[in-house]
């Protein structure tokens, strides 16, 4: 028999908090880069949970040195992974119009995670979470990293 599985809401409060200071310092300084990164470190994290920097960070840093205490719940982790992922790939088509010389749109799409990212963090309402469950209700398969 399986252990059921668990999240730690502090991560991902971490996580959520990181993801709208880096991109609200991205915005006000205009740096498309730091976009680019905080969506590569968030689409890394949803493949392969172990290799996130946020979780690192949380885990390997903070957590530790007693700066945030872990509040672990029963709950899978599948749905923000999803959640993460989706994120990181508008991060993705964000970069993808700054390129194109649209950083109108670029930053736009910044701000579609930023406001969803703050909506999380202060209700605890995740869009993507939602948007997973609604899928594996309709039968829709998500495709989930294999490794954490």
């Amino acid at each position: 028999m399986s252990a059921q599985p668990r999240v730690d809401q502090t991560a991902l409060r971490f996580q959520q908090a990181s993801i709208i200071i880096l991109l609200l310092l991205a915005f006000i300084v205009g740096w498309p880069w730091l976009v680019a990164i905080v969506g590569l470190v968030m689409l890394v994290g949803a493949i392969w949970p172990a290799a996130g920097l946020f979780r690192m960070v949380y885990q390997r840093l903070l957590q530790p040195v007693g700066l945030l205490k872990p509040k672990v719940i029963p709950d899978s982790p599948h749905p923000h992974l999803f959640a993460q992922g989706v994120g990181g790939l508008v991060l993705a088509a964000a970069v993808i119009a700054f390129l194109a010389g649209l950083a109108l749109v670029g930053w736009a799409l910044a701000w579609v995670v930023i406001l969803l990212a703050a909506i999380n963090l202060l209700t605890g309402f995740c869009l993507g979470c939602f948007l997973h469950y609604q899928l594996s209700r309709l039968g829709v398969t998500v495709w989930l990293p294999t490794w954490r």
